[in-house]
């Protein structure tokens, strides 16, 4: 049913957008606003998390734009704000990672079917030999899922990103490459070894200048800097300490805070920049930074329903809740972070929480899923009595 629904939205938003759609964003208004701030509130009071930072644009056009709760409770509260940055979790991976993979894809520096170990020979090695760039992506390469951090950085110290590289390349292979998928943060972490090798740059250096930079994004980056720290978002409280500006995540942690699987802070401003950007295509405001055909490889199904970066259709893609169209494509991220663009619609939503604050036993589930339910059930109503 939810199938055969997404078709016929999917039908009406392409005729909609074929016919001008003139009241582009007449779907959201006060009903769907007091939808989604009845759903935070509540969600809050429960404990689910202290505090979120929600933005929900078309086009050009923000629609939606609030902040709720705190963005610290512990050991003192501090409210939250709509420019608050968030440790980004995951987000990192298709955000920076799979984009700046692809934007050596697009200059000829890199081919999706070059074995990993052309760029890490100790690579080569327990079952992975054929692993390829295009495995790394789509989470297919046989890689675990994690290893061990306390026991890295026990022998090894922190940070010790070439330990963390050095384990991974001499890790068995789960399957065979391209079989199986397993989502890795071991795989992103290679990739972005990868383009430093390549670049001859340091990851974040690169990011920077080939993609926040050029796009404006002035508050995203990897190792905010301490003057940033009175505004970000609390992770989790360590001896005492709400973790601000420093990674949550344990490998991302040893690789110094950059890492292809975690460590980007960004907030909701931002983020939308970046979703304008790839639903224009991979261009915004005359800036381009992506090939649009580049930018199709990473947004759309090319093994195990995942694309080059983003999620389409695998078991992680329920964030998309069940009235967005099937070309929709989602991220989320561990510490409570999540986009959803809709290329036929334009149609994109970011939720930005602090779930993991203080203890890590937040809950997003209903939230990532009740306002993505809201905003496409609306937006099918509209488009579908338009296209009449």
């Amino acid at each position: 049913m939810v199938r055969i629904r997404n078709i016929t939205l999917l039908s009406a938003l392409t005729a909609c957008l074929l016919t001008g759609c003139q009241q582009q964003t007449a779907w959201f208004g006060d009903k769907e606003t007091a939808r989604i701030d009845t759903l935070v509130r509540e969600q809050i009071d429960k404990g689910s998390f202290p505090g979120a930072v929600i933005l929900i644009g078309q086009g050009d056009k923000i629609l939606y734009e609030e902040a709720f709760g705190h963005q610290v409770t512990e050991p003192f509260r501090r409210p939250m704000r709509k420019d608050t940055i968030f440790d980004t979790a995951s987000l990192a991976k298709p955000i920076a990672t799979a984009a700046a993979v692809m934007i050596l894809v697009d200059r000829g520096r890199l081919k999706l079917d070059d074995r990993v170990a052309t760029y890490l020979p100790a690579f080569a090695c327990e079952g992975k030999q054929e692993a390829r760039i295009e495995h790394l992506l789509t989470h297919a390469s046989g890689l675990p899922a994690y290893t061990n951090a306390k026991q890295l950085q026990g022998r090894f110290g922190s940070p010790c990103p070439n330990a963390v590289i050095e384990k991974i390349c001499t890790l068995k292979a789960l399957s065979t490459p391209g079989e199986e998928f397993r989502y890795s943060c071991l795989g992103y972490i290679t990739l972005s070894r990868i383009v430093e090798a390549v670049s001859g740059r340091t990851f974040d250096d690169f990011a920077g200048d080939n993609i926040f930079r050029p796009l404006k994004m002035r508050r995203t980056t990897y190792n905010p800097p301490q003057a940033w720290q009175v505004n970000i978002a609390a992770t989790e409280v360590v001896d005492g300490r709400p973790l601000r500006g420093t990674v949550h995540d344990p490998l991302a942690g040893l690789m110094g805070g950059v890492s292809g699987n975690a460590g980007l802070f960004s907030n909701a401003r931002d983020l939308s920049v970046y979703c304008r950007m790839l639903l224009g295509g991979g261009k915004l405001k005359g800036k381009r930074i992506l090939d649009r055909k580049t930018v199709a490889m990473m947004t759309t199904v090319q093994s195990h329903g995942r694309a080059y970066g983003f999620d389409v259709e695998s078991s992680y893609s329920w964030i998309k809740g069940d009235y967005a169209p099937e070309g929709a494509f989602c991220h989320s991220g561990y510490t409570g972070t999540s986009i959803v663009c809709d290329p036929a619609s334009g149609i994109y939503i970011i939720i930005l929480t602090n779930r993991a604050h203080p203890h890590d036993k937040g809950k997003t589930k209903a939230i990532r899923k009740g306002i993505a339910d809201i905003v496409f059930q609306a937006a099918a109503g509209s488009v579908a009595q338009t296209a009449q």
